[in-house]
């Protein structure tokens, strides 16, 4: 019920923005965020809206701005001087419970849009 768009590739040092929004009607969801699982990987966070902020993990913090309405159940990712192990089926995700409040994991997030491949290349 999530649909993801603007993936693509790219070469290192290149920018792009990840954009999502509900297929059909809005969630009413308390976060959003944006996951992802590179080719052998487990999916990991990246980064998520709730609650007023704005929470990324350390690999992309100071690369990539997450922004978005949290009511719309809408969730973009600006993704700036993308590396080769930037990589990966980007996902969005939102929960529509309130479980985030507790932690920003994976299953605590109950829609999911259907992924968008982003490569970088050296």
């Amino acid at each position: 019920q999530l649909q993801a768009s603007g993936g693509g590739s790219v070469q290192a040092g290149d920018s792009l923005r990840l954009s999502c929004a509900p297929s059909g009607r809005t969630l009413n969801s308390h976060g959003m965020a944006w996951f992802r699982q590179a080719p052998g990987k487990e999916r990991e966070f990246v980064a998520a809206i709730r609650g007023g902020g704005a929470y990324y993990s350390e690999s992309v913090k100071g690369r990539f701005t997450v922004s978005g309405d949290v009511n719309k159940s809408t969730v973009r990712l600006q993704m700036n001087n993308l590396k080769p192990e930037d990589t990966a089926v980007y996902y969005c995700a939102a929960d529509s419970t309130g479980r985030t409040y507790i932690d920003l994991i994976q299953e605590y997030f109950d829609y999911w849009g259907q992924g968008t491949l982003v490569t970088v290349s050296s």
